[in-house]
């Protein structure tokens, strides 16, 4: 997926074969959505080499979640890009994360944090008693943090411009979105999560209480010209001071 991607785990023992398990179902989903390899069936979609009534039954999961993320934002989340074509990168990500994280812990993790590219699932604590502490960078300075969150089964998700500029599309005009620099969402999972990071920048002003009016979810975004919106039950997730 191109993207820096760990796991860390906090449960007692040898997790290898759990870990390699869970980064074999992400391989397998960046095998099948990538609209980089030629081979993938994203691109033998767009190739029209393959239908929807011809794709394999992880492709059609994905695309039912997102045509149902789709709908309910009014065509704001979209499942194409700029030039028309299949993409699905929008959920992809998310989802293939927390299959990963399902996976661990249907082998028996109950305590660990797996991060796709900035986006976590945190399960469980980091030790008894104290929760993970996650946090959401500031788009000015990569140095600084906007906001620590502590998170015990619980995923987060942003979107933002700082490291690929303006790649967000507001699937309702097709051209890339403005208004946010950064867009956090927490959620009991990361799909949702990665979802309406996404949904929630394109969407604009309006995005966060219609986001949290809907899900089980706390927004935190800033806009460009610096202003933070919050929506949801944000404070509840905010780390304590040190």
């Amino acid at each position: 997926m191109g993207i820096p991607m760990s796991i860390d785990i906090r449960d007692g023992g040898d997790h290898r074969a759990a870990v390699s398990e869970a980064f074999a179902i992400v391989h397998e989903a960046d095998a099948i959505f990538s609209p980089y390899l030629p081979e993938s069936e994203l691109s033998r979609l767009n190739r029209s080499e393959l239908t929807l009534e011809t794709v394999s039954g992880l492709f059609t999961e994905a695309h039912e979640l997102a045509s149902r993320f789709a709908a309910a934002s009014g065509g704001v989340f979209s499942l194409r890009n700029a030039a028309g074509e299949w993409d699905l990168n929008g959920l992809v990500k998310g989802w293939a994360a927390q299959r990963a994280a399902d996976r661990l812990k249907a082998l028996g993790l109950a305590n660990f944090c797996l991060n796709a590219g900035g986006d976590v699932v945190a399960a469980g604590s980091i030790e008894p008693g104290k929760a993970w502490n996650v946090g959401i960078r500031s788009p000015q300075a990569p140095q600084q943090m906007m906001a620590v969150l502590a998170l015990s089964d619980l995923a987060v998700a942003t979107s933002a411009t700082y490291e690929r500029g303006e790649h967000i599309i507001d699937g309702r005009t097709g051209r890339p979105a403005r208004g946010f620099s950064s867009v956090s969402v927490i959620a009991p999972e990361l799909t949702t999560a990665d979802v309406l990071a996404t949904t929630v920048f394109a969407m604009g002003v309006d995005g966060p209480h219609w986001a949290a009016e809907r899900y089980p979810c706390s927004v935190l975004a800033q806009t460009e010209n610096g202003t933070l919106v919050e929506a949801g039950d944000l404070r509840r997730w905010l780390a304590p001071a040190e």
